[in-house]
């Protein structure tokens, strides 16, 4: 029998109203402004507050849905269950085949075959391919630069040849024209014809339903340094783009929406990629209802998530294995439909058996150990979580109207549009990392300065997306890594032959000079110059002779503001030109000491990036 006399755990604590959380928070920050301090204004163009109550979910109408349920917020399963997926390159499809097989044993459900160049005989290396894999059992996707069509037709004509159940074969051909002449520029045929062959591509499909033969790469925009609402919203715009011309054909709404998959890249920005993924559903559904479907089925969005390549570094690169596994995490906890992990060292080498092990483990580990798979979408009804979904749902439907109204992707795409606005946001994490705004560790935060890359990048080359040949039509977007300006100076370092030596002359305050040679040293670090750290000097004139023995290039005098009226002209003037001089911090008598002909100063405020490579110009690297 039940006790009675048990209450609620928090029903002896009053309700706290949200005013009076603002007054206390507003008592702790003693007179400094709210909306400065903690608000903040995220790259996808709305504000996030520091915390959010049940209050805030009132304008929010999806709630009540379910998973499986229209508009699928929740996923378009009653599950959250997803395919492990690991991409093989397939040009020798003997070795690739026996690659399959061996991964399938080892947790894989999902293959991604990667034929980079042309075959001549699809037919017989697909046979090949597909030897002995159960088709039925695992999903099967296959991505080409060359006659996407015939490899398609190849597949099925294998699967119908063995007697497969057509019904239950689930995978995917990653044809995405409007994807490869956004990445690339280049088209080998005229705009019509892309969407004549789109149409093919669906016709192809006819009798094997849950194979997916177009992809929206919305990734593309993810690894080109875009915001996660521009990724969305473009994403979303060449899936319209892509339902449009294909109805003009002739083709079905249904058969049109039923033949596309979404790829997405998921970065590190954890709940916002969790967001991400819920709002892309509720968007897609919108749209695809929109053009009156036989049923809501059509309406539910297929999405596959690969881990980002704009947040991988080449130095520290196991480092790579925790950004992806947070990724994974975003991707899985979104309801994603299936997931590839790139191994932690894919931007730079062909990886091995260590690295796609880890990759592979990574997954299993959050579904075997973790169980992410067992609830589906444990987000909902997160204060925070839904209102990030809310707000990126509003802003991408805003920026995906915008294209609409310049004529869809397509005509927004020649006009530049996408291009710029991509561009704009890439510029501004460029930047963010340069002044270690966003930080990349072991890149531009905390490096370590003995580690060499060089040699490893010499012997190794990383496979990369390759588009069809054909002339350039319109500018393409540029997909970099945020490491890449970083990592290109300490590989100058590396190659020039020379280690420029960085010398801490220490003096005075303890805790300042202590303080301000730290941060130098991860500073001049970045660039892969070797620290010579000191523990004080009695004087700056014995710190310059120490400094002096140590043949240093850079001398950075670490102390306190007070001291630096005085020390930092005798430090100068000891040098005599010796060494670049440098002084730590931002001190109130910089104007005075410019004024004297010092004129290096590093602080939090200073661009790294541009500081460090004025250094390296200067020291002929």
């Amino acid at each position: 029998m039940a006790d009675k006399t048990k209450k609620p755990l928090l029903s002896d604590f009053p309700a706290i109203t949200t005013e009076q959380w603002m007054e206390k928070i507003t008592a702790d920050l003693k007179g400094a402004d709210f909306e400065r301090k903690l608000v903040w204004r995220t790259n996808e163009g709305f504000n996030v507050r520091p915390f959010y109550r049940s209050e805030d979910l009132s304008e929010i109408k999806y709630l009540d849905s379910l998973p499986g349920e229209f508009p699928y917020v929740r996923g378009t399963k009653k599950d959250n269950d997803w395919y492990v997926r690991q991409d093989i390159h397939a040009v020798d499809a003997e070795a690739a085949n026996a690659k399959a097989l061996d991964v399938l044993t080892k947790g894989v459900t999902s293959l991604g075959f990667t034929l980079c160049e042309e075959v001549k005989d699809v037919d017989a290396h697909v046979e090949k391919l597909l030897k002995n894999i159960i088709s039925e059992a695992v999903e099967l996707n296959f991505s080409t630069s060359h006659g996407s069509k015939k490899l398609a037709e190849a597949v099925i004509a294998y699967l119908k040849k063995t007697n497969r159940d057509l019904s239950g074969i689930k995978g995917s051909i990653n044809f995405d024209t409007l994807g490869c002449l956004t990445t690339s520029g280049k088209s080998c045929k005229s705009f019509e014809e892309m969407f004549d062959h789109a149409k093919e591509m669906v016709e192809v499909r006819a009798n094997v339903p849950n194979f997916k033969t177009i992809c929206v790469n919305g990734r593309l925009f993810n690894n080109a340094g875009s915001s996660i609402v521009q990724e969305l919203a473009f994403a979303l715009s060449m899936g319209n783009e892509y339902l449009t011309q294909l109805s003009d054909r002739g083709v079905s709404v249904n058969e049109a929406a039923s033949s596309m998959k979404f790829n997405f890249g998921v970065g590190g920005n954890y709940f916002m990629e969790i967001a991400k993924l819920r709002a892309a559903r509720m968007l897609w559904a919108t749209i695809v209802k929109s053009y009156s479907p036989a049923g809501l089925e059509p309406t539910k969005m297929m999405i596959h998530c690969e881990t980002s390549q704009w947040n991988k570094t080449v130095y520290d690169p196991y480092v790579n294995m925790l950004r992806t596994q947070t990724e994974a995490m975003s991707a899985t906890l979104g309801g994603a439909d299936s997931l590839t992990i790139l191994p932690f060292d894919a931007i730079y080498k062909e990886s091995d058996v260590f690295s796609e092990r880890i990759a592979r483990n990574q997954q299993l580990l959050l579904k075997e150990e973790s169980h992410f798979d067992k609830i589906t979408d444990p987000s909902a009804g997160s204060y925070y979580i839904e209102n990030l979904t809310n707000s990126i749902a509003q802003e991408a439907w805003a920026l995906f109207v915008e294209v609409e109204e310049k004529g869809g992707y397509l005509a927004a795409l020649k006009e530049g549009f996408v291009q710029a606005k991509v561009k704009e946001t890439a510029d501004k994490r460029k930047k963010a990392i340069a002044t270690r705004r966003e930080n990349l560790l072991g890149t531009n935060q905390f490096p370590n300065a003995a580690e060499r890359v060089a040699d490893v990048l010499a012997n190794n080359k990383a496979h990369g997306d390759k588009c069809s040949s054909g002339d350039v039509v319109i500018e393409p977007i540029v997909r970099f890594r945020g490491a890449e300006e970083f990592e290109a100076l300490r590989l100058a370092t590396e190659k020039s032959g020379k280690t420029p030596k960085v010398f801490m002359l220490t003096y005075g305050n303890l805790n300042m000079r202590l303080a301000r040679s730290q941060f130098s040293a991860n500073f001049f670090a970045c660039a892969g110059y070797q620290i010579i750290d000191n523990n004080g000097f009695d004087t700056v004139e014995a710190g310059v002779e120490a400094a002096k023995a140590a043949k240093a290039d850079i001398i950075v005098l670490c102390s306190s503001d007070d001291e630096y009226v005085d020390a930092a002209p005798a430090a100068f003037k000891a040098i005599n030109g010796d060494a670049i001089f440098v002084v730590a911090g931002a001190p109130k008598c910089t104007d005075d000491l410019k004024a004297q002909g010092i004129t290096n100063f590093i602080n939090v405020r200073s661009n790294v990036l541009e500081t460090l490579q004025g250094f390296s110009k200067e020291l002929g690297l």
